[in-house]
């Protein structure tokens, strides 16, 4: 079977499987990524992991500010590939690179469409208590996540998984997803199924009061919250943002105020609009991530309150 031509375009840790896969099984003509971004203390320019990847492997890169500018569309387009992989790229893609590729581009998403469409379907999957996702091979069209379904693969979720658990699960889960997509496309096997749109979801892009806990809601809700964002959900002390990366739902039963904190020797416990939820970890403003055993050696908080 001869190897299908393939441009790839993705960004984030998430992408790199998928493009290690086709690195194996595909002819990589170009590899299309987001430009490097500042970061940290100095602001200094840091390349995205998929262009890390294509660099140690030798692969041609480009990081176009805007990947619709004609420019951008023509030499794509000169390329004359095959095919488009798209994996968490982090640019809308315009009809004319739809158009570009013999067999059009196809999408890693990571959901079960149509639920969670949209730019963070792996935060908001834990965030909504949902017990199952997945991934879904998609073909794209112009709209968002609306393309047909090629292949789905489900994952679960447990009660106790954080963001980066099923991140992993599901970047691996995507790149097999992707190259039995191919395979059986390169054998004419592949039947495309349009999506119930009356079933769709959104997932949105997350913002920074996406995390901020509301404590008045229940424990399950802001332990979902909390997993589901691993380190940007947060409480306000005196204004002051403390990160939680990690809680418990409790079994002992205190009586507590939303917000209100209760040390118990080593344990650390918030109050929640239906009990208590005990932090495993947090990060206290400009300091380290600690276990509350840890962070409790060092700070005095027993008489304060989340605000």
């Amino acid at each position: 079977m001869q190897k299908l031509k393939v441009i790839f375009m993705g960004t984030p840790e998430f992408a790199v499987p998928s493009l290690a896969a086709l690195a194996d099984k595909t002819e990589i003509l170009c590899v299309v990524t987001q430009p490097d971004k500042p970061k940290g203390r100095g602001h200094k320019l840091q390349p995205p992991p998929v262009k890390i990847f294509a660099e140690e492997n030798n692969l041609p890169v480009i990081q176009p500010v805007k990947v619709k500018s004609p420019e951008v569309v023509e030499k794509l387009a000169a390329l004359k590939p095959d095919l488009i992989v798209v994996v968490a790229f982090g640019q809308i893609l315009s009809q004319e690179i739809l158009d570009i590729p013999k067999f059009g581009c196809i999408n890693v998403h990571a959901s079960i469409l149509p639920k969670l469409r949209g730019a963070a379907p792996i935060e908001w999957s834990i965030i909504r208590g949902e017990t199952v996702t997945g991934v879904t091979t998609m073909q794209m069209n112009a709209g968002l996540d609306t393309g047909d379904i090629l292949l789905t693969s489900e994952v679960k979720i447990t009660d106790e998984m954080i963001l980066p658990e099923l991140r992993e699960k599901l970047m691996t889960t995507g790149a097999d997803l992707l190259l039995k997509t191919l395979y059986l496309l390169q054998r004419g096997e592949l039947h495309p199924v349009k999506q119930d749109d009356s079933l769709s979801t959104y997932a949105p892009l997350l913002k920074k009061d996406t995390g901020r806990i509301d404590w008045q809601k229940s424990a399950r809700e802001v332990h979902n919250l909390i997993r589901g964002l691993y380190g940007n959900a947060f409480g306000l002390i005196d204004g002051q943002k403390f990160k939680i990366f990690r809680s418990r739902l409790a079994d002992e039963k205190f009586s507590l105020d939303a917000g209100q904190i209760k040390i118990d020797g080593q344990k650390f416990f918030v109050g929640t609009g239906d009990g208590a939820l005990e932090i495993l970890e947090l990060q206290a403003p400009n300091a380290k991530k600690l276990s509350a055993a840890e962070f409790l050696r060092g700070h005095k908080i027993d008489a304060e309150k989340f605000d």
